[in-house]
This record gives structure tokens, sequence and C-alpha cells, in this order.
């Protein structure tokens, strides 16, 4: 029997490298899967702000002196994604601040709540910064350290599963009344400067 060409073409895509990765960046697990996920490495049920300072953090920093003054390079603001490309230099003060920002954020200090703007004149670096945010983030959801979770659920009768169209987190599944004993038992094992804090 001839092998039809869709067949052959499907061959192909499975043996493609950006099939498998795919697969590994879009899986699956049952809630249970998900909870044993969580409590190995707690990281995984991370808020926004938790996971965007993990990110800069994740590319180092450097203790620098300017002007008799030390401060902290963020490695993540030299572009190391984008070969440089958008690199931001010379306003380290500045850099520090965002990341205090997301830091205080990241520990639920209150500063989550609040609309952060980042303004000053043209060509100070404010929409690289943003662009360099955005891109590290997609890059960092693609690792194992940075992989998003949601939820997902199909309808009865229905063959297909349908996506949360508010990309919840899968712990917001659990009634509100076990989620303390829940956060308390991830934060036992959680290894952070923050805490995993759920509504």
């Amino acid at each position: 029997m001839q092998k039809r060409a869709s067949d052959a073409i499907l061959d192909l895509v499975k043996k493609d490298k950006a099939a498998q990765e795919f697969r590994e960046l879009h899986s699956t697990a049952s809630f249970r899967e998900y909870l044993d996920l969580a409590t190995a490495d707690p990281r995984i049920a991370r808020n926004a702000y938790q996971r965007v300072y993990d990110m800069v953090l994740s590319h180092g920093t450097d203790e620098v002196v300017e002007r008799k003054e030390k401060m902290i390079r963020y490695r993540f603001f030299s572009d190391p994604l984008g070969g440089g490309r958008d690199a931001v230099y010379g306003i380290e003060h500045a850099l520090m601040k965002l990341v205090a920002h997301l830091k205080g954020a990241a520990a639920g200090y209150g500063s989550e709540r609040r609309i952060l703007l980042l303004h000053g004149p043209v060509g100070s670096s404010k929409s690289t910064i943003a662009r360099l945010l955005k891109r590290g983030l997609e890059a960092y959801t693609r690792t194992k350290e940075g992989a998003l979770w949601m939820v997902q659920w199909r309808m009865p009768g229905r063959e297909t599963w349908e996506d949360c169209p508010m990309h919840e987190e899968p712990l917001r599944l659990l009634p509100v009344e076990a989620r303390a004993e829940v956060e308390k038992l991830l934060n036992e094992r959680l290894d952070a400067p923050y805490s995993i804090l759920r509504a």
C-alpha cells in the first residue's frame, strides 16, 4: 500500500526539532500531576511579578562603582537575548529602582497594586526597557525554569479542550478555604526571597 502524501508530510513534522520543542512547551497534565509538580518546585506557582523578577536575576548581576557609589548592574539589561542590540547602559540607578520595584511587588509589599510608569525624555530607553522585558519574558517562559501553567477544561458532550480565557493559574481551582494551607505547604518548600501568595 502506497503512503499518502499527507502521511509523508506528517512523518517529516514528527521528526522535526520544532515539533519536539512544541510538545515540550505545551505539555498537559492532570490537576493531581500539576500539584505534584508544584510541591516538587513551588516556583511553578509564581505570580507575574515573581516570574519577571526571577527572569531578570536569572541572567546574573555585576557590582560596579560609578562616581564612588556601588551599584548593581543587571546583565539582563545588556540584552543577552538580542546579542546586545537593545543593551541599556548608563542608567544603572534607574534600573536598580525598577528591579527594586519588581522585588517589592514579588514579595507582596504593596507595589504590585500600583501602576508603574516609565518616564523621561526622548531617548532615555523607556521603550527599550519595555521591549527587553517583553522579549525576555517570552524567552523565559519557554524554559523549564520559567514555564507557565494554565487551566483547561472540557465541557460535557464536547471533544475539545477549552483554554481559560484569563489564563488562570491552576491553584485557583482550589476552594478559597483550602488555599492558605496549600500556600503554607508550598512556601515551606520554596527557596526564594518571596512567598507564593494567592488571593
